[in-house]
């Protein structure tokens, strides 16, 4: 499950860090999700993931593919959702033809960076995506850890006294 952020309206939101590790995020866009009554009950528990997720273009129309919801405890077994299905994403008809031209060249893709809601309706955050080699994870890494030495030695420089 991605890392659970809450926002001031205390639902949560669903980050994938993975994604960031994984890809190099070109660009972003915010579509909304279609759903159903207990997947929406299921996703304010934060009871999502969408750690191998991606979303795939698929006759005009934008799919997220591989999430998972988790069922809703409370609802009867006859109203329960399938929690792997495929769920559309909706996006402006000019904004599919943008991500087509991406897409199809290699090496580029589509990822789910973050599930939220945002004033009552639940959001996707997509990013298109070029896939990270070994050594660019390595690489990520050694700077990451650099750059928190960096930050622990000037904490420490700044709380020494002036005095001695």
């Amino acid at each position: 499950m991605g890392k659970k952020m809450t926002s001031p309206n205390s639902t949560p939101r669903i980050v994938n860090r993975r994604a960031w590790h994984d890809y190099y995020i070109t660009a972003r866009l915010e579509c909304g999700l279609e759903l159903t009554g207990t997947e929406i009950k299921s996703l304010r528990a934060g009871a999502i993931k969408i750690d191998e997720a991606h979303a795939r273009l698929c006759r005009g129309e934008l799919f997220l593919i591989g999430s998972n919801i988790a069922s809703y405890p409370n609802a009867a077994p006859g109203m329960q959702h399938e929690p792997t299905r495929d769920r559309k994403l909706l996006v402006h008809r000019r904004q599919i033809d943008q991500l087509q031209a991406h897409v199809s060249q290699k090496g580029k893709t589509l990822v789910p960076l973050s599930v939220y809601f945002k004033k009552g309706w639940a959001k996707v955050e997509i990013g298109l995506a070029e896939g990270k080699r070994n050594f660019d994870k390595r690489e990520d890494l050694r700077l990451r850890d650099a750059k928190r030495d960096i930050a622990r030695e000037m904490g420490r420089r700044n709380r020494r006294s002036p005095d001695g």
